[in-house]
């Protein structure tokens, strides 16, 4: 199975955990080691992702985003901020499955939210 097909495994699970309120562990039951090791990554770490995303969704809080775009920054945050993936790969990856998952306007929100914090990493450093 392809890395974006895990990353996409990872975004549902962790979409679907936020939907229904089942346990984590109950929905990557099998699952490939990177679709597990994002989705857990995304759970153990979900304040910090979500604080994050606040602060650079301008206007809107995480409660007011869709819950498959929220899942799909939290995932591509989780792997630039702890998996080691670069922050393009990220990011793309993210688009290309807000375009094929999501509404009209989510690829542009989930790049210019994660583009944002890739801008304000960079000025850090």
């Amino acid at each position: 199975m392809r890395r974006s097909d895990q990353r996409r495994d990872a975004v549902f699970a962790s979409y679907q955990r936020d939907v229904t309120g089942r346990p984590l562990d109950e929905l990557i039951v099998g699952a490939r080691p990177l679709t597990r090791e994002l989705a857990e990554g995304v759970d153990e770490y979900r304040e910090e992702l979500d604080d994050e995303i606040e602060a650079h969704a301008k206007g809107w809080s995480v409660d007011r985003i869709a819950p498959l775009d929220l899942n799909l920054m939290r995932v591509a945050l989780y792997e630039i901020e702890h998996a080691g993936t670069p922050v393009e790969v990220a990011i793309s990856e993210a688009v290309e499955l807000a375009k094929e998952y999501c509404g009209a306007d989510a690829p542009g929100f989930v790049n210019g939210v994660l583009g944002a914090i890739a801008r304000e990493r960079e000025a850090a450093r």
